[in-house]
């Protein structure tokens, strides 16, 4: 039987990243008094040390296998967990994590750190962790017996090779060690027509001359360790004579070949990304694609009426139809929830990047999360991941104070961080807070002034504050590696604009600042209103629309360096003539034969106008961009009811069209 492994590749590497995410969560809250913290921790190192080994990654295998046995240590009660301990083991998290993203893409690791994290490792295991008496003799008499080589009988359950795991693969394995001779036993294989083909029906004796460990050859099955027999006896205890020596020095597998999977390229074959799906929802799609099918029959019916098509055949057309809607709209929300996974995919990281990054900077502070169930797309969970990395290391650089400058203001020696997120409409919203210091206006109006930038002392709070998301924008007096650079923040509010999200920002001096992002539930469907410029239909996001007027002749006008505005109480709005951007015939000349809708953009609010309204849709995006090219003011496109393109307006581009003409 050929056993393949390559296809169980890229879930050992999901679950292996999980499991990564695990150990760095529960040493960031490891408790003395928690004993199944350091249970919990160790597994995560023993699946994935285990698992390396199965599929072939051997530096990750060996390079894990330090951390576990320091862990098993703390586990046993040998050695105390301390802040040492605790710090070596995060960066071998972090090189693990780094080996297997390389050996995933054929790319190579941090060998440097590798080698500082190893020899750490190695200098913390060298450190006896108790003395126990008679310790010594003990381990010469394993050393002893260990000189003379090992008698392993391998016995696999019969369901073994079901689970993904190469009985072959781990007896090769077993050839680092030095010379083998393998004599396989067939005395439970069955007849062939009563004969499962994904069942074990074969065991092995092993000889290994070979200076080792019982307990390294152990760890070769730790992996299986519940789904075989194991049998280890000294050589130099046995009186058994040898087993034969197969010709070549190879395992004598019994004529059955073994097909080793190649890491780097498997992880290529299976880089595709996945998402873990509860049953329940599986089962939901699966009801409705059976209710799809009965209302198609149902409708099949009535179209083969053989034309008697009288008032109760359009009963049940109507009635058919009806299910019809219902059910695909329960298909569709089926389909978008498989999609939607707590942001704590995302919050999950940034406990370590706040205690690396404090504790590099000198600061205390405290992070708290709220929220973290919140769902959202899994394309929207990795857009957000970078934003919220940059506005969490600038709350720490430029927000929190120095513990000695807070407690002088009267304040927590530590510094407070929080993220929160919730649903709120057809949007979910993160927030970003800290108890810093806040943002300086003087100080930001200075700098925006000396880079050239149109500012001016009435310019409100809001606007002020923003200025902190112009490009190579950075009030930082020192350049260092975590900031000052004059880049983050404009990636920040680009990155959430071309998800269809915005930024608003808040800030009080002594008190701290406070970030709230708006993000679409998903990027694949959008609320959104369907335009009317010409012949011409667009759509406008629900979440951009503020309300919608028809002007008046008293409310147009021209304001000096700003072009056309909208007077609508007491502010003069930036006026957007959609048949003027798209070079478009409109029906209305006028602008007050127009409607005028007044929309909310990251630079502030703006007024578009358009012939008429239509109504309210949800669409289904398409990329503009990968199917013909990228069109300015335009986020995308979908396909309407009759089957027409109608384009999706981008209003915060739009605006910056209009201030670069």
């Amino acid at each position: 039987m050929t056993l393949d492994v390559s296809q169980f590749v890229g879930v050992f590497l999901e679950e292996s990243f999980e499991g990564l995410d695990l150990m760095e969560a529960g040493l960031l809250q490891f408790n003395e008094d928690d004993p199944e913290a350091v249970n919990s921790i160790f597994r995560a190192a023993h699946s994935i040390k285990g698992g390396a080994g199965t599929f072939g990654f051997r530096e990750v295998s060996d390079f894990t296998h330090g951390a576990e046995t320091l862990l098993d240590q703390i586990r046993q009660g040998e050695r105390p967990m301390n802040r040492e301990i605790s710090d070596t083991l995060l960066c071998a998290v972090d090189c693990i994590r780094d080996m297997l993203r390389a050996a995933s893409d054929g790319g190579e690791a941090d060998t440097a750190r590798l080698l500082e994290t190893r020899a750490a490792i190695e200098n913390l295991l060298g450190t006896p962790p108790a003395e126990a008496a008679g310790q010594d003799a003990v381990q010469d008499a394993e050393q002893a017996a260990a000189a003379c080589g090992w008698r392993i009988v391998f016995k696999p359950h019969a369901d073994m090779m079901k689970t993904g795991n190469d009985p072959l693969r781990l007896i090769a394995e077993l050839e680092r060690f030095g010379p083998l001779s393998v004599k396989t036993r067939a005395d439970a294989l069955p007849s062939l027509s009563d004969m499962e083909p994904e069942a074990c029906h074969l065991h092995w004796e092993i000889e290994l001359q070979a200076t080792a460990d019982e307990a390294e050859l152990r760890a070769v099955f730790d992996w299986v360790e519940d789904e075989c027999e194991l049998r280890l006896e000294s050589l130099g205890a046995s009186s058994d004579a040898p087993l034969p020596a197969p010709a070549g020095g190879r395992p004598d597998t019994g004529g059955t070949p073994a097909v080793a999977a190649r890491p780097a390229e498997s992880a290529r074959r299976n880089d595709a990304s996945s998402i873990r799906v509860a049953v329940e929802k599986v089962d939901s799609l699966v009801n409705l694609v059976g209710e799809l099918v009965i209302t198609q029959s149902m409708l099949n019916q009535v179209g083969n009426a053989n034309g008697e098509f009288d008032v109760a055949q359009v009963e049940r057309l109507r009635e058919g139809l009806g299910q019809l809607e219902r059910q695909t709209r329960e298909l569709q929300e089926g389909v978008m929830g498989i999609r939607m996974l707590p942001i704590s995919f995302v919050f999950s990281r940034f406990p370590r990047v706040v205690r690396d990054m404090a504790g590099a900077l000198g600061k205390s502070v405290e992070l708290r999360m709220e929220g973290e169930e919140t769902e959202l797309d899994k394309g929207l969970i990795e857009k957000l991941a970078d934003p919220l990395t940059h506005l969490v290391r600038n709350a720490i650089d430029h927000g929190i104070e120095s513990a000695e400058q807070r407690v002088a203001a009267g304040k927590p020696a530590a510094g407070q961080i929080s993220l929160k997120a919730y649903h709120q409409g057809g949007n979910i919203v993160v927030e970003v807070a800290d108890d810093g210091a806040g943002l300086n206006r003087e100080k930001l109006l200075a700098k925006a002034a000396s880079q050239g930038l149109p500012v001016s002392d009435s310019m409100p709070d809001r606007d002020v504050w923003a200025l902190i998301f112009a490009a190579g924008f950075s009030t930082a007096e020192k350049v260092t590696d975590i900031s000052g650079r004059g880049v983050g923040m404009d990636v920040v509010r680009r990155n959430i604009e071309a998800v269809n999200g915005r930024v608003e920002i808040d800030s009080a001096p002594g008190q701290g600042t406070h970030i709230i992002l708006r993000l679409p539930l998903t990027l694949a469907i959008l609320d959104g209103m369907s335009v009317h410029v010409g012949d011409q239909t667009y759509i406008l996001p629900l979440t951009a629309i503020l309300e919608s007027i028809q002007p008046s002749t008293e409310q147009l006008g021209t304001v000096g360096g700003v072009g056309r505005v909208v007077h609508l109480r007491g502010d003069y709005l930036p006026l957007i003539a959609l048949h003027e951007t798209f070079g478009v015939e409109p029906k209305a000349r006028r602008p007050e034969d127009g409607i005028v809708i007044i929309t909310a953009a990251s630079d502030g609010r703006a007024a578009l106008l358009v012939d008429g309204l239509g109504a309210q849709h949800q669409v289904v995006i398409k990329s503009l961009e990968t199917n013909y090219r990228k069109v300015p003011g335009i986020s995308g496109a979908t396909i309407m009811g009759d089957g027409k393109v109608a384009m999706i307006l981008d209003v915060d581009m739009l605006l910056r069209l209009r201030h670069m003409h």
